[in-house]
């Protein structure tokens, strides 16, 4: 298997269990939803509900895969989804934190672009 195509499978099992998690503890009025695009390779934790009278969405996690990297591009899990993907033994070089303005990149562990 291809590293895109593990990277795939590693990020949409993160993910489903974020989303697991989140339903284990339902909050009411919000549902939490992984979505998986697998031709684009695109990947999201999304919240959807109410609060009062407002409408809530929000992606607790959106992740994207290209040019054989790992795109973080929202990401509002405690720990952060790059501590398990460096647990699970993505290197850094591998993971782009694409969440910070490109100038603050450098200033990071993780690759730039």
């Amino acid at each position: 298997m291809d590293k895109i195509n593990q990277y795939s499978n590693l990020v949409k099992s993160l993910l489903q269990n974020y989303t697991d998690l989140a339903c284990r503890y339902p909050v009411e009025y919000l549902e939490t939803h992984a979505i998986f695009d697998d031709e684009r390779k695109r990947y999201m934790v999304l919240d959807i509900g109410w609060s009062d009278k407002d409408r809530l969405h929000k992606p607790t996690l959106y992740v994207r895969l290209d040019n054989d990297k790992i795109w973080i591009e929202e990401d509002w899990t405690e720990n952060g989804v790059a501590t398990d993907l460096l647990a699970a033994g993505v290197p850094k070089e591998d993971i782009v934190l694409a969440f910070h303005h490109p100038k603050i990149r450098p200033l990071t562990e993780f690759a730039i672009a």
